[in-house]
Parts: C-alpha cells; sequence; structure tokens
C-alpha cells in the first residue's frame, strides 16, 4: 500500500483517525501490535513521541511504511516551531551568529578585544564597522596587495578579518605630510643599513609619516599566513604588518615587499575602497608578488654576497654584514633564502625578534 498524502495534523490524531476507520478500539491496537494500551493512549494524545521501532510497529499493523509515521510526526513538529514566534527568534539569532562567523573569527577578536560587544546586536554592528558593511549579508571587499604564504588560495576568513583590523587601525593615524614617492623609494634604500638592531623599529611609524604612509601593526591572528597588506584608504596609502615571523630580517623583508607594492603601483589610489585582490587570478597575483620580492632583496643587496671561500660561518656572516651594513641575521636570512644556508643552520639561533617592537606603534 503506498503512504497518502495527509495535511499536517498531530501524528496522534492521524493514529486514531485509522484506528476509527478499521473500527479498532486503543486496547485493539494494543493487543495487535502487542504493547500497553497506556502507550497507544499517550500516543494518541500527544504524550509520547513515537519512536523508530514503535514506528515499525505501527507501521507493520496499517500497512504503512515506518517512515511515513515518522514523516508525519516530524513534519507536524517542525510546522509547530514555525508557528512558535520564541523558537523563530531563536532560530533568527542563529542564522545571525552563523553569518558573523562566516565574516570574522568571533571567538578570536572577542579575546583580543577587537570587538568587545556582549549582545548579538553589538557584536554585528561591530563586524559590520570592521568591514564597512551596509548590510551583514554583504561580503566584504577589498583592493589590496598581500604577501601571505598560501598565494594559491583564496584570502581566508582569518586573513580578511586580520586586513579589516589593518584598516581600523589605520583612520586611526593621520600622516603628517602628503605621499611622496620618491622619499618612499628613498626611506626603502636605507631601511635595512637603518633597522641593524631591534630598537631601531620603534621609530618606523614616524619615518613613514614624513613620506605620507600610514604604517600600522596589527599582531597576526592564528593560522592567517599573512605577513602584510597595501592599500590606499582615503587616498592615503596604507603598509600592515602582522609581525608574523617575529625574526628581524623576515619583518624587515615584509615591510620592505609591501614598500614594492606601492612603488610599483600594484595597487592605486584612484580604486574605490578595498577589494580582495584576485588579480586576474593567480597568474596575475603572483607575478605582482614576484616583482615585490625582486625589487625588495635589491634594497637590502644591491650587490649579490660573494661565494664563501670556506664554510660559512658566524666570522664570515659577521664581516659581509658589517661590509653591507646589515645586520648579521639579515645575511642569514639572504643566504636561507637563496638555498646557501639551511633553514635549520645554528647561525639562525636565538634570531632577534621585533614583536614588542611592533607592538609599541
Amino acid at each position: 500500500m503506498s503512504d497518502p498524502v495527509v495535511p499536517l495534523v498531530p501524528v496522534g490524531q492521524i493514529l486514531s483517525m485509522e484506528l476509527e476507520h478499521r473500527g479498532w478500539t486503543q486496547a485493539d491496537f494494543a493487543a495487535v501490535i502487542d504493547r500497553p494500551t497506556q502507550f497507544v493512549s499517550e500516543i494518541i494524545s500527544g504524550k509520547k513521541e513515537i519512536t523508530r521501532e514503535s514506528a515499525a510497529q505501527i507501521g507493520a499493523a496499517t500497512g504503512h511504511t515506518p517512515g511515513y509515521w515518522l514523516k508525519l510526526q516530524d513534519d507536524y513538529l517542525l510546522y509547530k516551531h514555525t508557528k512558535d514566534s520564541a523558537t523563530q527568534r531563536e532560530l533568527r539569532d542563529v542564522r545571525r551568529r552563523a553569518r558573523l562567523n562566516e565574516l570574522a573569527p568571533i571567538p578570536v577578536l572577542l579575546k583580543r578585544q577587537i570587538i568587545c560587544g556582549r549582545t548579538l546586536d553589538e557584536q554585528e554592528a561591530e563586524i559590520m564597522e570592521l568591514y564597512d558593511l551596509h548590510d551583514i549579508n554583504d561580503d566584504p571587499v577589498f583592493i589590496l596587495a598581500a604577501k601571505r604564504s598560501n598565494m594559491s588560495e583564496a584570502f581566508s576568513t582569518l586573513q580578511l578579518a586580520w586586513i579589516g583590523c589593518i584598516r581600523h587601525a589605520a583612520r586611526e593615524r593621520k600622516p603628517a605630510a602628503a605621499y611622496s614617492a620618491k622619499g618612499l623609494a628613498l626611506l626603502a634604500s636605507k631601511l635595512p643599513r637603518i633597522l641593524t638592531t631591534p630598537d631601531n623599529f620603534r621609530d618606523l611609524p614616524d619615518l613613514f609619516a614624513e613620506v605620507g604612509v600610514r604604517l600600522v601593526y596589527v599582531e597576526a591572528l592564528p593560522g592567517a599566513k599573512i605577513d602584510g597588506c597595501t592599500f590606499f584608504l582615503d587616498g592615503i596609502p596604507v603598509i600592515g604588518l602582522s609581525g608574523r615571523g617575529k625574526r628581524m630580517d623576515k619583518i624587515l623583508f615584509a615591510l620592505l615587499h609591501e614598500i614594492a607594492h606601492l612603488l610599483r603601483e600594484h595597487v592605486k589610489p584612484d580604486e574605490a575602497n578595498i577589494i580582495v585582490e584576485e588579480v586576474e587570478q593567480h597568474a596575475s597575483e603572483n607575478a605582482c608578488e614576484e616583482a615585490a620580492n625582486q625589487l625588495a632583496g635589491s634594497w637590502i643587496l644591491p650587490q649579490p654576497l660573494p661565494p664563501a671561500r670556506e664554510r660559512i660561518n658566524q666570522a664570515w656572516v659577521t664581516r659581509m654584514a658589517r661590509e653591507r651594513g646589515l645586520a648579521p641575521i639579515v645575511v642569514v636570512g639572504q643566504l636561507q633564502n637563496a638555498g646557501r644556508l639551511d633553514w635549520r643552520s645554528t647561525l639562525a639561533k636565538n634570531a632577534p625578534a621585533v614583536t614588542e617592537e611592533l607592538a609599541s606603534w
């Protein structure tokens, strides 16, 4: 027998009609399915729900499938949920929380006190402000260049949240002068020889303000895999650093890399707001990244390091650093990037970190 289509009513009511049609009392039916009469009475009155086991027994007795009785019950209960205002309010809040967590790592942002809202309304307002959204169902839009370790993948939620934090922080910082590409290029050429100790990093925001660039730091979000980004905000260039990697030479290179994006005009001031750079997708993006890497490397080493006559050791590194006016760890980093030193080299042991200096910005 095929299962008939029935209206949305309690399953017990349909079972009662089924028994009446057959001329069975509740006691008769209880005997058929070998259950107590009270069991049948409680299903018909709605005090007890049908289980998979009882659905199979009722189905065997009535000629319908077990799924038929379970579906009748589930459809009606779900229908009741749609009519319950308190339940619907709860579900709307669930959908809102789901949307917020699609947009940003809410627990991480709360822990970092990047957002502080305790209520759902407050958190939603903060996320909309962070991303410049007019509607919470809109997607964040960014135009930027970014140094990250997963270039072949789309920007992640963590990366977008970090970029949003950089933009928010940049709005609080006003440059002291108009943007000067010439001044920025001169500064970039000097930075490898200025930043020879961690303490030298403390004054960087002021140096960048003098050439019209907002330089900001937001600590890397766990697992974000992004080192820096570059974009224009209200016509003013912004460089953001995450401090990922912590080592002085890595932060220096990330900074120079983002300067290179600006000077190569991979981002431009006339582009609206910020859009996630799917830059003709990854081929074009990778080309921009390679160009930025090359220019950054030329500022660190205008002339390549000579081949070592002996095994590269601390004395050779110290001599090269002194001759080039660089911090020894920067020489080590360049050798590692060139494949001349293993990444596990003891020469990089106890490399100076600049996390504390970046946090002082």
